[in-house]
């Protein structure tokens, strides 16, 4: 079964779906091992963990292809992948779709910023005309093969106001997104407003800091939501561990004493796997008779 097909499935039976975000590899392979349900790939955090730089437009697509197969591979459970704008103009979103595609991306996120585009709680940020991005999404329908799901953001509520911004999610919809992602809601009456007027699939945004106001996930349910995101947590949490660490090192003149702070050696090795590569070796160094 097609990671696409395994998202369809899973909004079938539930309904409601979590994606913890990831900001590299090591942690899609925590949020899957952990028992999630889903994985989002964080353009945010890829900015942050690949180029050390801000969510600003930087990532290339070839460099969030190659970050987008490597957290299929180690989350283990459908993706939800980033992929800004689609890195230009209708051909090269259908481009993007490919590529997606063949990296085994449950849902792709396409977003009607103007380029560069920037994190959509950021202010500064332009959208393109409605009419652009709904031909960048039909262009993205038609491009796809198979069971990859297209989810279209619109970052139109800052800029023009929520009523704006339903109008590109029901336009989107009728393009053929499968999922519409209204960014950066301000309040809880703008986040019930968009699941009454926009049928089918929504997603709601959790960024710690943020525009919209945090909800649990059981509130947000109640709203009317099917996907919820939390795209920038590890990104932070990783941050403040490592601000913790290295000043611990300075100060103390060892890491020795962040030992409660880490995972334990036998304990890395285990979530990592090696278990299983010592099993392969193990079978295949038997089998040429070594």
């Amino acid at each position: 079964m097609t990671n696409g097909k395994k998202m369809r499935e899973l909004f079938a039976q539930k309904g409601f779906v979590v994606a913890p975000g990831c900001h590299d590899a090591l942690t899609a392979k925590i949020i899957g091992y952990l028992g999630f349900d889903a994985v989002y790939m964080t353009g945010y955090g890829q900015s942050a963990s690949h180029l050390g730089q801000p969510d600003v437009g930087l990532m290339t697509m070839s460099e969030m292809v190659m970050r987008a197969a490597n957290t299929v591979e180690a989350a283990g459970v459908p993706v939800v992948a980033d992929a800004d704008t689609g890195f230009g103009n209708a051909v090269n979103v259908q481009r993007t779709i490919r590529e997606y595609e063949k990296a085994g991306v449950a849902v792709i996120q396409l977003e009607d910023q103007v380029m560069p585009k920037k994190c959509g709680h950021m202010t500064g940020r332009q959208v393109v005309p409605m009419e652009e991005m709904v031909g960048k999404i039909k262009a993205a329908v038609d491009a796809r093969q198979g069971d990859m799901m297209i989810m279209a953001r619109t970052d139109a509520r800052t800029v023009y106001g929520i009523d704006e911004a339903i109008k590109r999610g029901l336009a989107y919809k009728e393009a053929g997104a499968d999922i519409i992602f209204i960014e950066s809601p301000e309040s809880e009456e703008e986040m019930r407003k968009i699941n009454q007027v926009i049928p089918g699939l929504t997603l709601a945004n959790m960024v710690e800091g943020g525009r919209t106001p945090i909800f649990k996930n059981d509130e947000l349910k109640e709203f009317g939501y099917n996907l919820v995101i939390y795209p920038t947590a590890s990104t932070y949490v990783t941050t403040k561990a490592m601000i913790d660490l290295w000043e611990g090192l300075k100060r103390d003149g060892t890491t020795i004493t962040m030992l409660d702070k880490m995972v334990p050696f036998a304990q890395f090795n285990e979530l990592m796997g090696l278990q299983r590569i010592r099993d392969i070796e193990h079978t295949y160094a038997a089998s040429t008779g070594r």
